[in-house]
Order: structure tokens, then sequence, then C-alpha cells
């Protein structure tokens, strides 16, 4: 099977925000402060790990498609659809913050390519699935480091 252009440039988006994630997870890995500061900071290389993984199968997926991954850095700061991250120290807090946002954003990537990938090539789309499912349970990880008991786990029903 030979990717279509539709297919391959699915797939590029996909790369595009990984490859961007990996880098910014790794600037917050080396330059946060703060409070729980070395349980964040091996937290953060477990993201890093996952998401290096899955730019990796996604790059390899698309040359077995016979598509060409497009991983310079030039091509990911203008294509990535992550908001750029914040030089210099960051408290571990907002790091909590920041990298949720992120992994969210990257999500929401896979999840808006989905369906055309789905229908082309469902194989790509199993890829998917192992990343939306594993990015979402790293976002809950992260994200309960500053969470209060009380704080509200799903949004409240429509009216």
């Amino acid at each position: 099977m030979k990717a279509s252009p539709t297919l391959a440039s699915n797939l590029q988006m996909v790369l595009t925000d990984l490859i961007e994630l990996h880098l910014q997870a790794k600037q917050a890995h080396w330059n946060i402060v703060g409070t729980n500061f070395r349980d964040l900071h091996l937290q953060l290389d477990e993201i890093i790990a996952s998401v290096r993984q899955f730019a990796d199968d996604t790059a390899e997926r698309m040359r077995a498609l016979h598509a060409l991954p497009d991983g310079r850095s030039n091509t990911v700061s203008t294509d990535t659809r992550l908001d750029e991250l914040t030089g210099g120290l960051i408290s571990t807090k907002d790091a909590v913050k920041l990298i949720t946002a992120r992994l969210e954003r990257t999500v929401q990537t896979m999840r808006d390519v989905h369906d055309e990938v789905d229908e082309e090539d469902p194989t790509s789309a199993d890829l998917l699935h192992a990343a939306i499912e594993r990015l979402e349970q790293l976002a809950w990880m992260v994200n309960a480091e500053t969470m209060t008991p009380s704080a509200a786990v799903t949004e409240p029903a429509a009216k």
C-alpha cells in the first residue's frame, strides 16, 4: 500500500507535534525547579521516552507506506500545533500545566486526523489509538501532581 497525499499529510502532522512535544518536555525536564522537582524530573523522562517512541513508530509507518517523514527542525518549528514553551527556569507547578496542555494538544491533533487516517489505513489508525491511550494516561498522571481532592474530574453535563 502507498499512502495518499492526505494520509501522508495527516501522519506528518502527528509526527511534527510528537517531535515538538519531545523537545518541549526535554526543555522542561532540564529547567524545572521547585516542590517535587525530582519526581517531576523523572516523570518527564517517562513522557519523553513514550513520545519519542511514538514519533519513531509514526515516521517508520510513513516510510512503510512510501511517504517521507520530515523531522527537520525548520519543519517542526513551522508546522507544529503546539504553543512555544517559555524559556528560563520553570516552576514544577507551571511545568505540570504546560506539559499537560501540550500532551492534550498532541492528542487533539491525533483525534483531528483520526477518521481520515482510519478510512484509508486502519493499521495507521491503530498507531494513533495506542498513542492517544498512552498520552492521555500520561496527561492524567502529570496533571494529578497539582490537583486537589476537591477538583472536578469531569466536565459538567450540558444543560
